[in-house]
């Protein structure tokens, strides 16, 4: 039998190595070349997702430790740098489903809370905040800079905010502002009406908003602020038009661009989300990337340049990776209490999260054969599950105090609002707190196929010189030519 203080350091061993190797990258000394950078991270993600996949010991081991910072960074490092690179494909993939696995876990959100105080060279907009504030930037640098082959990711992505957003003190109002974005964008008529799935970001995002305000509102203070100053899309959102005439006015945009899309690619669903960052997000990716510049040429990470890349397997939905629980907190549980006990007689309404996986079973969906189309009766069965009550009434609450206070001490900077904000209370006027949510990784056949494809496509690529695999019979993916990036 195993000794528990050698098991604890068997598994600290590990942690260490992984944390060492995984750093060595973002590595920057006075003297160039004075540190030898390794290729191989690619094959450390995969082990270290097999670690935690299979032996989950090691996975609550690194839970607890205050070290799993130094996983995350170097991870959020390696998927802002490859996101526009069509050969990281599958390594844009495994980070994303790495940090699918951790924020499964209450001690992952709760870890990210901690100052991010190391910088390290990423293109992305400077900002003092937290390691959660890190995580949503380069989370929204992914979805409105990245190819159209992440599309599929977008769900993955903000289901990891979901998971994290009850624990989180105190978002940036850079953060802040990113979260407010994504919405803006997705909410708009033209994108969800797009494809059938498309109107589940926008729940993703609503229920991320309901978590703070009703578990965090103390200390984002700068999301609340956005919220208010933002509050037109909420009201538009509640306002949804479901008619024949503005479906059709907006549908015809959706079904010439998912057709043109459909000629070029295979019909997959999942492919068919509009890319709608393009001509808004330009003007801030051109400042940052001027700004960045200089530091991003010095962080490019020293890689083999493969001229071929293996095709992967497609990826599985969210809802097939992920199972639904109830999140397990002593502290919040004991604050629900409380605020329910308070709240039961002030509001009589009662807020359920709503999820996008119960509304599978009203959506029409149509063969891959086919072009799918909006309906009235497909916006009706998902638009009145919308989770806005909270946020409409935070905003039927502090805009009139948000108001009345500007006029009367005449206040034009946002920092003397915030400060207000900061010493605001909606104890006993908000709906009762719903019960904490998270959608926690299970394992599929979808992610062992995808991974059984990306790790042997891996091995492939790392041994073509010399030819071992010539003169055999590849099944499981095809090799394609990368097309040189500009």
């Amino acid at each position: 039998m195993t000794n528990p203080s050698q098991q604890k350091k068997d598994l600290s061993i590990l942690l260490k190595g992984f944390c060492r190797l995984l750093n060595n990258p973002l590595i920057q000394t006075y003297l160039p070349g004075s540190c030898k950078k390794i290729g191989f991270y690619q094959e450390l993600l995969i082990l270290f997702w097999k670690f935690c996949d299979r032996n989950k010991k090691f996975l609550y081991y690194v839970l607890k430790s205050g070290e799993i910072l130094d996983i995350i960074v170097p991870i959020l490092y390696f998927l802002n740098d490859a996101r526009s690179d069509t050969s990281k494909i599958g390594l844009m993939h495994i980070g994303i489903f790495i940090l699918l696995l951790l924020s499964g876990e209450r001690n992952f959100g709760v870890r990210l809370n901690k100052p991010y105080i190391t910088r390290i060279p990423m293109n992305i907009p400077i900002f003092t905040g937290t390691h959660a504030d890190l995580l949503i930037i380069v989370f929204h640098k992914i979805i409105v800079s990245a190819h159209q082959r992440l599309q599929p990711l977008y769900d993955c992505l903000l289901t990891i905010i979901v998971n994290i957003s009850p624990y989180l003190k105190s978002l940036s109002m850079v953060s802040s502002n990113k979260l407010i974005h994504l919405l803006e964008a997705f909410s708009t008529p033209w994108f969800l009406f797009a494809a059938s799935d498309n109107h589940n970001l926008v729940f993703f995002l609503l229920e991320a908003f309901n978590n703070l305000i009703q578990y965090q509102f103390d200390g984002n203070a700068n999301l609340i602020y956005s919220i208010i100053r933002k509050r037109q899309i909420f009201f538009t959102l509640s306002n949804l038009p479901s008619d024949t005439q503005t479906i059709s006015k907006f549908g015809i945009k959706s079904i010439n661009s998912t057709s043109s899309s459909l000629k070029n690619s295979s019909p997959n669903k999942s492919e068919r989300k509009q890319t709608i960052f393009r001509t808004n997000s330009k003007s801030n990716t051109d400042d940052e990337s001027i700004i960045n510049r200089e530091i991003s040429q010095q962080s490019t990470i020293e890689t083999i340049n493969d001229p071929m890349i293996t095709t992967l397997a497609e990826t599985p939905s969210i809802h097939k990776m992920t199972e639904r629980t109830l999140a397990i907190s002593p502290s919040l549980h004991n604050s629900q209490r409380s605020r329910s006990d308070i709240n039961i007689e002030t509001s009589p309404i009662s807020t359920q999260p709503a999820s996008p996986i119960s509304l599978h079973e009203n959506q029409v969906h149509s063969s891959d054969s086919s072009i799918w189309s909006p309906t009235s009766a497909w916006i009706q069965s998902w638009k009145g599950k919308l989770p806005l009550q909270t946020i409409l009434r935070l905003l039927q609450v502090l805009v009139p105090q948000v108001e009345k206070i500007c006029m009367d001490r005449g206040l034009t900077d946002e920092s003397e609002i915030i400060k207000f904000l900061q010493h605001g209370t909606l104890v006993g006027l908000l709906p009762v707190p719903h019960p904490i949510l998270i959608r926690k990784y299970q394992p599929n056949f979808g992610t062992i196929m995808w991974f059984r494809t990306y790790m042997w496509g891996v091995i492939y690529l790392r041994n073509i010189d010399p030819p071992i695999w010539y003169d055999t019979d590849v099944k499981l993916f095809e090799i394609q030519r990368v097309k040189e990036q500009d």
